[in-house]
């Protein structure tokens, strides 16, 4: 991938806020998750293929793992989705399945773009929501998901995962 293409992303990816995280609105019963995408980081855990960045103002509290695991189907379950051409709008809330309709033209290709998924692993959970590094054969990426009690998505954001600090 190239870097203006990553370039590309990270502004599409701020706009795509699904429904509307990068503004610190609220995600209903889950409480608000701020945009903790465009802070400065302080720590960099490591892992094998990639660094994630976690800022320095965010709150990592520990997983349940219940929690995760169905957080981590769903997120792989609607990249393969968007890679298919076919979003799953019914695993979504209504107003997250209006925003990724409206952006599905431009989100779709992009995500397509990213290649093969070749794994995941979860960081850590922010104000209810999952944080994930996911790895594709062309990026790195970053994602944050939440589920509504009753399993639905109702706020899933990506972006580059940032580059790694020169040591």
């Amino acid at each position: 991938m190239t870097k203006t293409t990553l370039t590309g992303l990270a502004a599409l990816a701020a706009a795509l806020v699904l429904p509307a995280v990068a503004s610190a609105q609220s995600l209903g019963a889950a409480g608000t998750l701020p945009n903790t995408f465009d802070r400065p980081a302080s720590q960099a855990p490591q892992t094998p293929q990639a660094q994630v960045t976690v800022p320095s103002d965010a709150t990592i509290t520990p997983s349940d793992p219940a929690r995760v695991a169905a957080a981590e189907t769903a997120l792989k379950a609607t990249i393969a989705a968007m890679q298919a051409g076919t979003p799953n709008y019914d695993a979504m809330t209504p107003d997250l399945a209006a925003k990724v309709r409206e952006q599905a033209a431009t989100v779709t290709p992009l995500i397509q773009g990213f290649g093969t998924l070749n794994g995941l692993s979860h960081v850590g959970t922010q104000n209810g929501a999952e944080l994930f590094l996911v790895m594709f054969a062309n990026a790195p990426t970053q994602w944050i998901i939440n589920l509504t009690p009753e399993g639905k998505i109702n706020a899933l954001l990506f972006r580059p995962a940032p580059a790694a600090p020169a040591t």
